[in-house]
């Protein structure tokens, strides 16, 4: 079994701190992480309602500046957001800038308000998940040849060039949950990752994807499988409640207890493969979930 590793998904607004102390609150969590996570990790949505919301690759490029050790990914970009080959272009770029610290997370798209507010295409998911299919193949393409031109039903380009090629080539990781998704991820991705949820439906997602790899040939175990999962975790029974307290909806506040409790709730993914869990630490701008999953959860995790 591949070694445990954690991701920070850093929150993207608030609106009880300034922006000055925002920003001191995310560094400090940077400094926090590093040593013990091996990467960062941001949202790519434009809005949700009228709540602050940092555009994701603005705000990953000048995390990546700050911590230059980590890597550094999206959860998930947004086809819907860029065209395909001026992605492969960003995504290069960050590569060579970061000297090799990046991961490229990847979706169909999902949240249908945002594109009705800034005026961007919704089609119908099966056009959506048709759509990323030919943004991969002209993202993999750039990233591995020169010249490349492709004429695809909803994407184009024609003698294009990806100079200079991201070295090393960066994982490619696809968000899927549907069965025409899984197959996409079988057949393009090197990392999977889902939301963790009730455990039953996580076991029937991997055996979708099991299916999927097993009808291309391809090794299910080929595929890094990795898990956003939100936390609160404190030493006693009164930090807890302080920090769920903070929670708010939409999402379910994930994992909570100690950090031996913690521990314990993972272990149903970790028995499924799964070994890269990107944490929502709960309680912000309170650091104490951070900070323990650094010097205690994930300690436990690698034994």
């Amino acid at each position: 079994m591949a070694q445990i590793e954690l991701g920070w998904i850093v929150p993207v607004g608030s609106n009880e701190l300034t922006r000055k102390d925002f920003l001191s609150t995310i560094k400090q969590g940077l400094h926090t992480i590093a040593g013990h996570f091996d990467s960062v990790w941001l949202p790519d949505h434009l809005q949700f309602g009228d709540r602050p919301f940092l555009e994701g690759w603005t705000a990953l490029t000048y995390l990546a500046a700050m911590e230059p050790e980590l890597k550094y990914g999206h959860i998930v970009l947004c086809q819907l957001f860029r065209n395909p080959a001026v992605l492969a272009k960003m995504a290069a770029t960050f590569q060579y800038m970061s000297q090799g610290n990046f991961i490229l997370g990847i979706g169909a798209g999902w949240h249908e308000e945002e594109c009705k507010a800034y005026h961007l295409p919704f089609p119908g998911p099966g056009q959506r998940v048709a759509e990323l299919e030919e943004a991969l193949q002209i993202i993999q393409a750039l990233w591995k040849e020169d010249n490349v031109s492709f004429e695809g039903k909803y994407h184009q380009i024609t003698n294009a060039f990806c100079i200079p090629r991201p070295e090393p080539i960066p994982p490619i990781m696809i968000a899927a949950f549907q069965p025409r998704m899984l197959r996409l991820t079988a057949k393009y991705a090197d990392w999977w990752n889902i939301g963790a949820g009730e455990i039953e439906k996580t076991r029937e997602m991997v055996a979708g994807l099991n299916a999927a790899c097993e009808q291309i040939g391809r090794d299910p175990k080929s595929i890094r499988r990795t898990a956003m999962v939100g936390c609160y975790c404190a030493r006693d029974e009164q930090k807890l409640k302080a920090l769920l307290a903070k929670h708010q909806a939409p999402f379910p506040p994930g994992f909570t207890g100690t950090p031996e409790q913690i521990v314990e709730q993972l272990q149903p993914l970790i028995e499924l493969g799964f070994d890269y869990f990107m944490v929502n630490a709960g309680g912000f701008p309170d650091l104490t979930t951070l900070e323990l999953l650094s010097s205690d959860v994930l300690p436990l995790l690698q034994k």
